[in-house]
C-alpha cells in the first residue's frame, strides 16, 4: 500500500501501525513526537493499535518550547 510521510509517498506493508512507522522512519525523541493522520491527532496511547491504511497521510509534529 501507498502512504504519504513528511510529504513523500512511500510503499509500506499492510497492517503498519503507527509506532512502526515511527521506528521505520528512525524519528528522533519520538517520546515527543505528535502524529497526525489525515489532519487527525493520534493520542500517544494508540500508536501501537493504530493500523495506516493505503492513502493516509502522516506528519510527524513537534512542539519546541522557548522564548522568555
Amino acid at each position: 500500500m501507498t502512504i504519504t510521510v513528511a510529504g513523500n509517498k512511500k510503499d509500506v506493508a499492510e497492517g503498519l501501525t503507527v509506532a512502526q512507522l515511527v521506528i521505520d522512519e528512525n524519528v528522533e525523541t519520538p517520546q515527543y513526537v505528535t502524529v497526525t493522520i489525515n489532519d487527525e491527532f493520534v493520542e500517544s496511547g494508540a500508536f501501537e493499535s493504530t493500523v495506516l491504511k493505503d492513502g493516509d497521510v502522516v506528519e510527524f509534529l513537534y512542539f519546541m518550547g522557548g522564548g522568555q
